[in-house]
């Protein structure tokens, strides 16, 4: 007899006692009790090719009003609590940076960064006022590792923006059109969000639904 596969550690949190949720489209998915994430098996990742290729499909158009709309719900309340003249990264941006482009016009300097369409790593390198990260993080295959890296590139007192479309109901999961994107391998709570802001000892803000703010603490006073 088969031995059954291993049970995967959840790759939010680290948790090893997750749970299956459900099968579907012939792939396998889990959820944690820890943070709330749901995640796609790791054995069924897309390889790199089938992501880029799915990549370019999007239609990101830095023009676009109704995209702009939309990527206002998460520039709308980060520009409410950045100060004049702030220094960030757009990281992951894909691309059609949309959203550099509405902080730019803002009076803000904006670096980019994505490992397809902007590599160039020198931001990384690079500590930023504000680091966004918009429709990004379903993405990670690594999602521990993703927000370390990212909450070193944040400056005490800056702010980590996060948008994702939140996930909130297991019964809905199997029809979920964010599920059905193959690229789309991590799923978030507004509670996983802020347990990974938790984990870093940050603040975290959730001003609308699918948009977190986790501020990193500020420098003590010398």
């Amino acid at each position: 007899m088969r031995a059954p596969p291993p049970t995967p550690a959840c790759p939010v949190c680290g948790a090893v006692d997750t749970r299956p949720l459900m099968c579907v489209d012939g792939r396998a998915y889990w959820s944690c009790p820890v943070c709330e994430a749901r995640f796609l098996d790791p054995a069924q990742r897309p390889d790199p090719m089938t992501e880029a290729a799915q990549y370019r499909l999007h239609s990101n158009d830095p023009d676009d009003p109704r995209y702009r709309a939309f990527l206002g719900r998460l520039a709308g309340p980060l520009m409410a609590r950045l100060a004049p003249g702030a220094s960030g990264l757009d990281y992951g941006c894909g691309p059609g940076p949309a959203l550099a482009e509405m902080l730019r016009e803002a009076g803000h300097t904006v670096a980019l960064y994505d490992p397809l369409f902007q590599p160039d790593p020198a931001p990384l390198s690079q500590t930023h006022d504000f680091v966004t990260c918009t429709e990004t993080a379903e993405h990670f295959h690594a999602p521990a590792d993703e927000f370390a890296r990212l909450s070193r590139l944040v400056r005490p007192g800056g702010w980590l923006a996060v948008m994702t479309c939140f996930q909130t109901d297991d019964a809905r999961f199997a029809n979920w059109h964010y599920r059905k994107d193959s690229t789309h391998v991590v799923f978030y709570r507004e509670a996983t969000l802020r347990h990974v802001a938790a984990r870093l000892g940050w603040s975290c803000e959730v001003p609308r639904k699918d948009v977190a703010l986790m501020r990193r603490p500020a420098a003590a006073a010398p």
